[in-house]
């Protein structure tokens, strides 16, 4: 009898081989914990000081343009909302910072990826502890506390 390769002939079944699912993998820094929140808070105040200095390079190159039209802006900015903007501004950037030199930590130090979650932490903490410094003083100059 001659050789046949297997499933050249009608009826004959090819026998394939079983192919598992991939397992999910288990204690990756971006799954829901903290490692993917910091990645998310780290984006965010990222975009939005980028919009900030964008916005403060062209109301500062009013001034040559026409300085009217920067006091009238500068002077817009002197109010309660903004104020307030301010506080959201300070906050951003205190946070950028911090997890900026976490992420710095994590990426050079041969230990960072294991301690990851607490310095996230500790980051926060002391982002808590610069904004309850800067609020307060921020409010009073805002509301006339001075």
């Amino acid at each position: 009898m001659p050789q046949r390769s297997t499933g050249t002939l009608a009826g004959d079944t090819l026998a394939l081989p079983k192919i598992a699912a991939p397992k999910r993998p288990a204690g990756t820094l971006y799954r829901g914990r903290e490692g993917m929140w910091s990645w998310v808070l780290h984006r965010i105040t990222g975009t939005a000081i980028y919009f900030f200095l964008l916005v403060h390079i062209l109301d500062t190159a009013l001034v040559r343009v026409s300085p009217e039209a920067y006091n009238a802006v500068i002077g817009t900015y002197k109010t309660p909302i903004m104020g307030l903007g301010e506080i959201a501004l300070v906050a951003a950037i205190g946070l950028h910072a911090l997890n900026g030199l976490r992420i710095i930590l994590i990426d050079f130090w041969r230990l960072g990826t294991k301690y990851q979650r607490v310095m996230f932490w500790i980051v926060i903490a002391l982002w808590l502890v610069l904004l309850a410094g800067f609020i307060p003083r921020q409010l009073m100059h805002i509301f006339g506390g001075e």
